[in-house]
């Protein structure tokens, strides 16, 4: 979304929340210097052959019904980090996970709460982001000030509240860029996995097919896998073996190129 089509959503939910006669009382969360400080997280997973983002749908003002990644107000006695963790728990049920500071979004206006509040206010986001195997959090929870927590693809994004859109975008490039030189996208495997389900991952991330004999070989001679002794039939010829990291290896692998 450009800046102009971005200002022009902005404005207009603040011109909706006005015509409301909605106030934002400032005040609540306002620093000395006029600035509020807010996190949003980005959590992205693999579903169905697919890199999927959660998002939970907003149960009040602004944006009421409209879908965004959760976040939330920094308490005055929480860091960002901590924040950031209350708030995915409090609107999706999901508990403490490792969390990646992405950036800080600062932009004038990103906020339509800006525009009502009852002292001169600017909002800020530190946002963060995460990668989750899919299973262990396919059911989720909505709580706090959402109606509903949901996976959705990132292909097929509905429209977002406030900058989301730019927030989801960033958090993908990231991952897609530290996918091939760190160990983040063993995150999104199940503990035992086959070598095609372990590749299937690699490529919803980064968007693109890879050869499947470069690919195998270049991850076994990491030597940060071992075999379970199971197998699974994933089609003709002989049934696939199931593997699991070596997490005392993992490590090692850290700034070195994966694919």
């Amino acid at each position: 979304m450009n800046h102009s089509k971005k200002r022009n959503k902005i404005q207009n939910e603040a011109l909706k929340l006005k015509k409301k006669g909605l106030v934002y009382d400032s005040k609540k969360y306002l620093a000395n210097n006029g600035f509020c400080n807010t996190v949003d997280i980005a959590l992205l997973t693999i579903k169905e052959g697919e890199l999927n983002v959660l998002l939970i749908q907003r149960k009040e003002d602004p944006f009421k019904n409209c879908w965004a990644i959760p976040g939330g107000f920094v308490e005055a006695n929480e860091s960002a980090l901590k924040s950031a963790e209350r708030e995915l728990r409090e609107e999706t049920g999901i508990p403490y996970l490792y969390l990646e500071q992405l950036y800080t979004f600062t932009e004038k206006g990103r906020d339509p709460r800006e525009e009502i509040a009852n002292t001169p206010t600017r909002i800020w986001s530190v946002a963060h982001f995460a990668l989750v195997e899919y299973q262990r959090y396919s059911k989720l929870v909505a709580g706090s000030d959402a109606k509903r927590a949901k996976w959705f693809k990132v292909s097929k994004l509905p429209k977002l509240a406030f900058d989301h859109a730019e927030i989801i975008a960033m958090a993908i490039e990231r991952v897609r860029g530290k996918i091939s030189y760190t160990n983040i996208g063993f995150e999104l495997v199940p503990e035992q996995f086959t070598m095609t389900e372990l590749q299937h991952v690699f490529e919803a991330v980064r968007g693109e097919k890879l050869d499947r004999n470069n690919f195998r070989t270049k991850i076994l001679s990491l030597n940060i896998l071992q075999k379970t002794g199971k197998f699974k039939n994933e089609g003709p010829g002989k049934p696939a073996p199931y593997y699991r990291f070596d997490r005392d290896e993992m490590d090692s692998i850290r700034h070195r190129d994966l694919i």
